[in-house]
């Protein structure tokens, strides 16, 4: 029998989206609920990684925000071709990490400009291991680097908790491809959203955003070659004005009102 710990203890509140949260393994399953997903000793509910396949669809519904569900995160081309399964080793950090992730970088983003889509986003150690030293061509960079990155159940050296996405934004693309600057939307980002780190691809404008606790605030890409437009700490090499004359056609900031939710009579 657990013992009983000593002292008493402030009530865990969960997280408002997922009633999930980041806290110690559960001491004893609760009758009716299923093994991955148990109450732990301050009476908020704790993911286990899934051992079953029900046990990972009901993982991919925990909710992460207003749009955005886990499942939305876990696929990956690698893994599917390979067979390697990608699913969260600690889903509490996973779910803590990927909910800041869409609540301060992916919302803002798609009530501006419309429905975006994910390129790659969540990759579990095994797999972000695989594809960075076996599958060729390596698309991956090492698991130490993707820490708090696309391995979102990782804290980084620093112990600071991250998570990344490789998004498109479809309005922003078909005007990349007919030869819009991609700095463009890189310092819409920067002016707009508390980022920590952006690389950009040649292909869409596909962009690695990633939140992380005390945000380095820089700017990468292949563009096609290498190009460092931001460096962690720097001031931005454009004034604030021009930066602005780049997106002053773009959408109003959250300018999208999706429909409320009306209150129960």
């Amino acid at each position: 029998m657990a013992r009983r710990a000593k002292g008493r203890r402030a009530r865990f509140q969960p997280p408002a989206w997922t009633r999930l949260a980041c806290a110690p393994r559960p001491l004893r399953p609760a009758r009716g609920v299923p093994r991955e997903r148990r109450a732990n000793r301050f009476g908020a509910l704790s993911m286990r990684s899934p051992k079953s396949y029900a046990g990972l669809e009901n993982l991919g519904r925990a909710r992460l925000s207003r749009h955005f569900f886990l499942r939305d995160f876990l696929h990956s081309e690698i893994g599917s071709f390979h067979g390697i399964p990608n699913i969260p080793e600690d889903p509490d950090l996973a779910i803590a990490a990927g909910s800041r992730l869409c609540g301060e970088l992916l919302e803002p983003i798609m009530e501006t400009f419309g429905p975006i889509h994910v390129r790659s986003s969540y990759r579990s150690p095994t797999l972000n291991h695989f594809g960075a030293t076996r599958a060729k061509p390596q698309r991956c960079a090492g698991n130490e680097a993707n820490r708090a990155g696309h391995i979102w159940d990782r804290r980084d050296g620093h112990g600071r908790m991250g998570a990344c996405a490789c998004v498109v934004i479809p309005w922003f693309a078909d005007q990349y491809e007919r030869g819009r600057d991609w700095r463009d939307l890189a310092w819409w980002v920067h002016d707009h959203l508390p980022y920590s780190s952006m690389w950009f691809f040649p292909r869409l404008a596909a962009f690695n955003l990633t939140w992380r606790e005390h945000p380095a605030r820089e700017i990468d890409g292949y563009m096609p070659h290498r190009i460092q437009l931001l460096r962690a700490g720097d001031a931005p090499a454009e004034p604030y004005a021009d930066r602005e004359r780049r997106y002053a056609d773009f959408p109003t900031f959250r300018g999208i009102h999706y429909p409320t939710i009306p209150l129960p009579s």
